[in-house]
């Protein structure tokens, strides 16, 4: 699956849009962090500045399709005015090299004089969503572009609206937020297709699993129910099931891109987390694999593990795990367009700018100021390119379940 991904059976969704199914995500997030404090990850870690010698790197990985983001913030320092000039540089780097780019548009971060909240929020981004699409077809006319238009909203609004980590720092508004969101994200997506009806669009929510304590009561069971039911929210207003007033249409919701980390299961109320292992077999883990079922029978599209890391010295042994259960997954029916390790360059810590992460294949700290090195992290390295052979393996195969999705 180092090449186009194909998946036997698959035949009611067109092929996938993706040039590898292996993906590398670079961390763009422009956000104000919970000190009031502008980051902007595309030039902390480097990439910004070693833009091309980060693509080269993916090659022996079989990584020819990656994450990146315009940083809006950047984009639009005044209403209604863009300069495109970064991005310009990077789609130049991207056709030099031969690697597709999907595009965040917002990654966490707005215009300093915008929040979610702002009455015409939804305006001005859709405002952009329309004048990016315009940029990238007066260069790219025939080019597959796939866009998020704002990445991670079930997230966003929670750090955003109720735990105050960043603007429009408030307690308690979290659904006030997701709302001012998903308006904007349904216009935005709107304005990009009528200019362009061929635009994918890619949603990158988290996938989790939340339950309830061991012998729970039947209202800790509904509770419990209910709060694992608001990951959908996003999905289900963009496609118009859920406050159909925002203009939400079953041909927005296209590619459904799923954030999964190690600590993406935990118990309401208390938030213990699960053990990835499930070391402990706790009746309540569910194994990723169930999860992206859950999601794909749910809305009936295709699936990307959009985002996928581990910090320190665990990461091959989660690339394994990972690589298992999407091969479970695949196995079972399910349309798996890629796998994307996020992120794929090291990033720090947002508050703080320290510690970094060591979650990347490459591990990247600064050094006297400059911009950061690069540093293969080699058992990473080896889980990976063993990982990538056994899905291969699954392809090759045939063991893929023949499913009709129509």
């Amino acid at each position: 699956m180092g090449n186009k991904a194909r998946i036997p059976g698959y035949q009611a969704l067109q092929e996938s849009p993706f040039k590898t199914f292996w993906m590398g995500g670079f961390e763009c997030t422009d956000k104000l962090n919970a000190f009031g404090n502008r980051v902007d990850f595309l030039t902390l870690t480097g990439h910004l500045q070693k833009i091309s010698q980060d693509y080269r790197k993916l090659r022996p990985f079989n990584i020819g399709t990656v994450r990146e983001g315009i940083r809006w913030s950047q984009v639009e320092k005044s209403p209604y005015q863009y300069d495109w000039t970064t991005v310009a540089y990077m789609l130049e780097q991207g056709k030099a090299l031969g690697v597709q780019q999907v595009w965040d548009l917002c990654h966490f971060g707005y215009p300093d004089d915008l929040t979610p909240l702002h009455p015409l929020f939804a305006r001005r981004f859709a405002a952009m969503c329309r004048a990016f699409v315009q940029f990238y077809r007066s260069a790219y006319p025939d080019d597959i572009l796939i866009v998020t238009p704002i990445n991670e909203v079930s997230f966003i609004s929670w750090l955003g609206g109720d735990v105050r980590a960043t603007s429009p720092y408030c307690v308690g508004h979290g659904w006030e937020v997701k709302y001012g969101l998903m308006r904007a994200y349904i216009e935005g997506v709107a304005a990009m297709r009528e200019l362009d009806p061929n635009v994918r669009i890619m949603t990158t929510e988290p996938l989790v699993n939340v339950v309830p304590p061991l012998h729970a009561t039947a209202g800790e069971q509904e509770e419990a129910q209910l709060a694992h039911a608001l990951q959908y929210q996003a999905a289900d207003m963009l496609c118009g099931r859920m406050c159909p007033e925002l203009g939400g249409n079953p041909d927005y919701l296209d590619i459904l891109g799923l954030n999964y980390y190690y600590n993406n299961q935990w118990e309401t109320g208390t938030h213990t987390r699960l053990p990835w292992l499930n070391e402990h077999n706790d009746p309540r883990w569910r194994p990723l694999h169930s999860l992206l079922a859950e999601v794909h029978a749910r809305y009936q599209k295709p699936v990307v593990l959009a985002e996928t890391s581990h910090p320190g010295v665990h990461r091959p042994n989660w690339i394994r795990f990972v690589t298992d259960q999407c091969a479970a997954a695949l196995q079972a029916g399910v349309p798996l367009w890629g796998i994307c390790l996020y992120p794929v360059i090291d990033r720090p810590d947002w508050d703080h700018l320290q510690p970094w992460h060591n979650a990347g294949l490459w591990d990247a700290a600064p050094r006297r100021g400059k911009t950061t090195q690069r540093l293969l992290h080699k058992p990473y390295a080896e889980a990976l390119l063993e990982a990538q052979a056994l899905l291969q393996e699954v392809e090759a195969s045939g063991k893929i379940l023949q499913t009709d999705f129509s």
